[in-house]
């Protein structure tokens, strides 16, 4: 009952307490006209939250499993994978912007060397494409700068190629480089790159689909021991009962835990190296 009366406190403070700011706002600034606020539990403002705090799901799923198996030990788990699963979240959103901004980059060399057949000049074509891409994040005052001032262009590339995914702009800056010191054709060098860098993007993409069955198999092992449960207690048995209040069963879940995770941690490893190589 405590651990559902503190679950049920963080959810209303997640849900109504940070839109305080919001309705204050619009109470101020709505003209004196009446405000339509919407109650403080809908799914309007439930999903935002759910979209933003997903590790938190975890507290959850321990709570639903502790009342099953009349123990607090799937809700203390459920609060120790929260920060797990955090760092989960947070790796897979630091891959999808770094694809994003590998696909940015071969964007960036078709709209520069476009521009440039346009009749721009290099400067003028390099500012008119990051403003249309929006590739270079924080790194773009200073290629901007660069460019629209006479500045190292070059350099200024080869530091907006530091951020994760955007390696591609080393080679831009390396093809400005050469076709201002020997006046080569700088829309040929980038036409070659863009080719280079979606081929490279297509051999990693074309691996991860191969090596999509793998992980199907890696979820499909980790799940097992949950069908197992499930089994157990479709033919009548408490397997939950006998994990959480028996001796023999508190042994079993620890090593049977213990090998879980040694096992996806093994077998999460060999497909990152796959990836890798």
């Amino acid at each position: 009952m405590c651990a559902t009366a503190v679950c049920a406190g963080a959810a209303a403070w997640f849900v109504g307490g940070r839109d305080q700011g919001l309705r204050r706002a619009r109470l101020l600034f709505a003209g004196g006209g009446p405000v339509q606020m919407p109650p403080w539990w809908s799914w309007e403002r439930v999903l935002p939250v759910i979209r933003q705090r997903r590790e938190w799901l975890c507290v959850p799923v321990g709570m639903v499993l502790a009342v099953l198996g009349e123990s607090l030990l799937p809700l203390v788990a459920g609060a120790l994978a929260v920060p797990l699963a955090r760092r989960r979240l947070r790796a897979v959103k630091r891959r999808k912007e770094e694809e994003r901004r590998a696909e940015g980059v071969i964007g960036l060399c078709g709209a520069v060397a476009s521009e440039l057949r346009a009749g721009l000049q290099p400067g003028q074509a390099l500012l008119s494409a990051v403003r249309s891409t929006g590739v270079l994040g924080g790194a773009e005052a200073g290629v901007l700068a660069a460019a629209r001032f006479g500045g190292d262009v070059p350099q200024a590339l080869r530091e907006a190629a530091g951020e994760p995914g955007a390696d591609g702009l080393a080679g831009v800056a390396a093809c400005w480089r050469v076709a201002v010191d020997s006046g080569a054709g700088l829309a040929a060098g980038l036409d070659r790159l863009e080719a280079a860098l979606r081929a490279e993007r297509d051999q990693r993409e074309d691996l991860r689909a191969q090596l999509a069955g793998a992980w199907s198999t890696i979820v499909l092992l980790a799940l097992l021991p949950v069908a197992g449960l499930a089994m157990g207690a479709a033919l009548g048995a408490d397997p939950l009962k006998v994990l959480f209040h028996t001796p023999a069963g508190i042994g079993c879940l620890v090593i049977g835990g213990l090998l879980e995770t040694a096992g996806l941690c093994w077998a999460a490893r060999i497909v990152r190296t796959g990836e890798e190589a």
